[in-house]
């Protein structure tokens, strides 16, 4: 362990006097930000997660032929990075490492809500050195959110989010939010994320479901979502079923997930 932190801190030394040579180096952490370092600083020279071209990643296609990456001290050690980007994946020890040596760790904190998506992607943005890509990006989400804004006094249907493994989303959470941005008043009761009973949607059926991440065929096929009284129970009353890719992370597609409702796709 001593020789890895020992050759991490020389990398740190090394990239000082080669960093105009060599183009910025970025490691993402997990496939959320791999999502942000793709949108933000393709013209990098990436190491992005392991994750980055599964069906659940927004930017997957983006992710072709980028090097990827396992999120450990080693492979930091072999790349060089001079920014590190995650939302929840590196271990304790490795962060703590690489801050030591001074390579630039970037957090994507958690948002249930979009001023907290701006907030965050601009703070990855600065991070990365191209604050005004981030302006860029945020001015797209914004102008997403007022394509799916509902006209004014239009009525505002009720809506129960609910994923194939039989999960609802309340109040405090970003689907909640973007429930809200497509004009849909939550039928969820509780806030935040919880279970719902099969038992519970064949008594009391909600007037429309939002289905998310039924997409994804290995997702919790045998989920309560997934049972057959509920899908009799959806059938006819189902809003828009929104990809698992749009709702994995805090970040701009979640306006995308918010048209998608209005439109009914």
């Amino acid at each position: 362990m001593k020789r890895l932190a020992g050759a991490l801190a020389g990398m740190v030394v090394l990239g000082a006097g080669v960093a105009e040579a060599r183009p910025l180096r970025v490691m993402a952490l997990d496939q959320c930000a791999d999502q942000y370092v793709l949108a933000l600083r393709s013209d990098a020279e990436l190491a992005l997660s392991p994750r980055a071209d599964d069906p659940d990643a927004w930017l997957r296609q983006a992710a072709a032929g980028r090097r990827r990456v396992r999120p450990t001290l080693e492979a930091a050690i072999a790349f060089q990075p001079d920014v590190v980007v995650r939302y929840w994946g590196g271990e304790p020890r490795l962060l703590a490492r690489l801050e030591a040596t001074g390579v630039r760790v970037v957090t994507i904190k958690d948002a249930t809500d979009f001023n907290g998506v701006r907030d965050r992607m601009l703070v990855v943005a600065q991070g990365l050195g191209v604050p005004g890509r981030g302006e860029a990006l945020v001015s797209r989400m914004d102008a997403t959110l007022r394509d799916a804004a509902p006209d004014p006094g239009a009525p505002e249907p009720s809506a129960l989010y609910l994923t194939a493994g039989g999960f609802t989303a309340g109040k405090g959470t970003l689907v909640d939010a973007i429930l809200r941005a497509a004009g849909f008043a939550n039928a969820a009761a509780r806030p935040f994320f919880a279970p719902v009973s099969v038992e519970r949607i064949a008594l009391f059926p909600p007037t429309r479901f939002v289905l998310g991440f039924f997409d994804q065929a290995r997702s919790d096929w045998r989920g309560p979502g997934r049972h057959p009284v509920v899908q009799r129970a959806a059938k006819g009353r189902v809003a828009a079923r929104l990809p698992g890719a749009a709702l994995t992370c805090p970040a701009w597609f979640a306006a995308d997930a918010a048209a998608m409702l209005k439109a009914g796709t």
